[in-house]
């Protein structure tokens, strides 16, 4: 998000919150989250790659608002400084060492710091993607409805948008349920444990149309974005549902079975990590 339009939200926090978005007429139209909602937050950086300014203009730098760490723990809800931004097409890799589990609904939210004009929705888009290894990334099949380009200081409508991270105003979290992921390859070869989720991969949209959805449509969102602030803004992560405790359901048979098969796959996993690290 450009320096002047931080300092313009920043400096109407209190309009802002009580902003009704405009009439907005797409399909997706489910709730974000609040940051109060989340058990738990990300923990660890597991990678980081800014990208450019301008993926047009590969020779004019990369975004450098905020740092990687600032996409750790708690969203800050309304502070639109607390992001670290991407760059068009860069990539965030975050690791919960708890893990994430599938629950009813959603399991987890991405906090990106959006926010409603007379026009619509002026935020920058994600895809999301999740693994339990680390190694094998499976991501959310997104649907943009946006049939044309947004320039870069335009709005666009949220509700066009599904499997997004970014389609939420500040202070709300876009919300991904892993049951959408139970027929992917990665799944059905056992290579994604949805009851045990460690890692959640953010990657910026850019927003020119030059990135497809699960559809074969073309992505639009505000471009181009310049400046250091450009791509998405990632305030952060959070959990929904945990993966449960060992022990947790230790009376019931069926349950201590699953849970030892879960706490052996996140010992594997972290051996694997640390093997990786050195």
């Amino acid at each position: 998000m450009a320096r002047w339009l931080l300092v313009f939200v920043t400096a109407s926090t209190c309009l802002l919150s009580v902003l009704s978005a405009p009439a907005l007429a797409g399909p997706y139209t489910e709730d974000g989250h609040l940051p109060s909602a989340m058990l738990a937050w990300a923990a660890e950086v597991d990678d980081f790659v800014r990208g450019p300014l301008d993926i047009a203009n590969p020779g004019g730098g990369n975004a450098s608002h905020g740092q990687p760490e600032d996409a750790l723990g708690p969203a800050s809800g309304a502070d639109v400084y607390d992001t670290v931004s991407l760059g068009d097409g860069g990539s965030i890799t975050l690791f919960f060492p708890d893990g994430i589990a599938d629950g009813p609904g959603d399991d987890f939210a991405v906090f990106e710091n959006s926010f409603y004009s007379v026009e619509g929705l002026f935020g920058e888009l994600a895809f999301v993607e999740v693994s339990s290894n680390g190694s094998d990334f499976a991501r959310f099949d997104a649907i943009s409805l946006i049939a044309a380009p947004v320039l870069g200081f335009g709005a666009f409508d949220p509700t066009d948008v599904r499997s997004l991270a970014g389609k939420q105003p500040i202070d709300r979290g876009t919300g991904f349920d892993l049951a959408d992921l139970a027929s992917h390859p990665l799944v059905v070869a056992q290579l994604l444990d949805l009851e045990d989720v460690a890692y959640v991969r953010i990657i910026d949209v850019v927003g020119d149309g030059s990135r497809l959805d699960s559809l074969g449509q073309p992505i639009y969102d505000p471009y181009p974005t310049a400046f250091a602030e450009g791509g998405f803004d990632l305030q952060g992560v959070g959990v929904l549902h945990a993966v449960p405790e060992p022990g947790a359901a230790a009376s019931l048979s069926a349950g201590a079975l699953a849970l030892s098969f879960i706490d052996r796959s996140r010992a594997r996993r972290r051996l694997r990590r640390n093997v990786e690290r050195g």
